[in-house]
């Protein structure tokens, strides 16, 4: 006798029942001696492009907010205030911390660029702007000392940029594949 290849036909499902709203819990009975809360409004959330972040109407800035920037976070540092400053705050938690803070904006600032976002991209710029100013302080790097640097490249074509730089960098890495 052959055995037949078809497989035998599935019984269809029987409909699901519409599902219930489910009930808001009765609220918890409060002591008789305290008053009833005072109904409280949630906040109104925020739209993109409202609130906060608007551009603010300032005159258009230059790099030399960088060296403003860098003496505020260094004014931070030496006051030690990590009740009332950002800056101070991550600074009192160690390099590792301040190093972390710095690559997490630049992803940020990445995907926002990749995906198009230019308002996004500007905004995420300056977080990384100002992380990167954080490890400046952190490491004890003027911001003269980053400008000298870019002075010195200037005029200099990427490839020969890269072919100066120290061997003992690319032993150190232990790979040739350095950008």
């Amino acid at each position: 006798m052959a055995k037949s290849t078809k497989a035998p036909a599935k019984a269809a499902k029987p409909a699901k029942p519409a599902k219930k709203k489910k009930a808001r819990a009765a609220p918890l009975p409060l002591p008789v001696n305290l008053p009833p809360p005072a109904e409280v409004k949630p906040p109104k959330a925020l739209v993109a492009g409202q609130g906060a972040l608007e551009p603010f109407s300032v005159a258009p800035a230059s790099a030399e907010i960088l060296d403003g920037l860098w003496r505020t976070v260094e004014s931070r540092r030496h006051a030690g205030d990590v009740e009332h400053s950002h800056s101070a705050r991550l600074l009192a938690r160690g390099t590792p911390k301040v190093a972390q803070k710095l690559g997490e904006e630049a992803v940020e600032c990445v995907i926002e660029a990749t995906l198009g976002h230019r308002r996004n991209t500007i905004l995420e710029s300056a977080d990384l702007l100002y992380h990167l100013v954080v490890v400046w302080v952190d490491a004890g790097i003027r911001p003269e000392e980053v400008w000298t640097e870019l002075a010195r490249r200037q005029g200099l074509s990427g490839v020969a940029e890269k072919a100066a730089r120290p061997k003992a960098l690319v032993r150190a890495a232990q790979t040739t594949k350095l950008p």
